[in-house]
């Protein structure tokens, strides 16, 4: 590749490279087009900012286009310390004695690490990686809806799982999702999980949506729900003030970390 371009041109040429490998590397870059890897994180954050790409660790992926979906082992690579943040934030809000519901999300995982443990819980989640996360704790009881395994994010779902999930009620939904629109709602890739999801909004108290800045406004495949039925956002500080107040004037708590 051709050295010393312009600002202009070598975001073009990222951009390029982006749409022909899927994902691109700091380092590489940087070695590429003959600069520093500090100027090369700012070409990358200006385009996040365009929705070009998403910023993950040591580089960028492309924007995806709306129906594609995830191995959790590959989402979880995805804008971490942003959901670390989150996660961490979001369990402040656990109280002792809640019954909380949880879905299968990466950044709701983060939630789940940052519990109590000397604290009296119930969690009813439909996901094998959280479940598995609990198990040593005696303090927190666990509930899981059986149903069908969906490999990717190991989660149940289907009929049987929905059907099991009406038996119980809780106090606190904790629910991560791929879109949050203003207009369309929250949504996922999968049509099952979002059915899914949805009851579980159904049979929750108070409704609280995890998502990383970069989830905000766009949307994904399947929808879940209206925003009018989540009473908190849970984000991190890339959402901008502007955002926020949308989402606020739609009658959203927004906690930002």
């Amino acid at each position: 590749m051709a050295k010393k371009k312009s600002t202009v041109e070598r975001r073009m040429a990222i951009m390029t490279e982006l749409e022909q490998r899927g994902k691109v590397n700091v380092s590489d870059l940087s070695k590429n087009y003959d600069v520093s890897e500090v100027t090369i994180r700012n070409d990358l954050g200006q385009l996040e900012k365009k929705n070009i790409l998403i910023r993950a660790r040591g580089g960028a992926i492309k924007v995806d286009p709306v129906g594609i979906d995830y191995h959790i082992s590959e989402k979880n690579k995805i804008n971490i310390k942003a959901k670390k943040a989150i996660g961490h934030r979001a369990a402040s809000f656990v109280n002792e004695g809640d019954t909380i519901m949880v879905d299968s999300g990466t950044t709701v995982m983060e939630l789940v690490k940052n519990l109590n443990e000397r604290m009296d819980l119930t969690v009813i989640t439909n996901a094998l990686n959280i479940a598995n996360q609990l198990v040593k704790n005696n303090n927190i009881n666990v509930i899981i809806p059986g149903g069908f395994l969906r490999k990717k994010s190991f989660s149940l779902i289907g009929t049987p799982a929905e059907k099991s999930l009406r038996y119980y009620f809780c106090d606190k939904l904790f629910l991560g999702v791929d879109g949050l629109d203003i207009d369309y709602g929250l949504s996922t890739p999968n049509i099952e999980e979002a059915h899914f999801n949805s009851a579980m909004i159904e049979m929750s108290n108070q409704v609280f949506v995890l998502a990383d800045s970069s989830k905000i406004f766009k949307r994904s495949l399947a929808f879940i729900c209206d925003i009018s039925k989540i009473d908190v956002l849970v984000t991190d500080s890339g959402i901008t003030k502007d955002q926020v107040a949308a989402l606020e004037n739609a009658g959203i708590e927004v906690v930002v970390c």
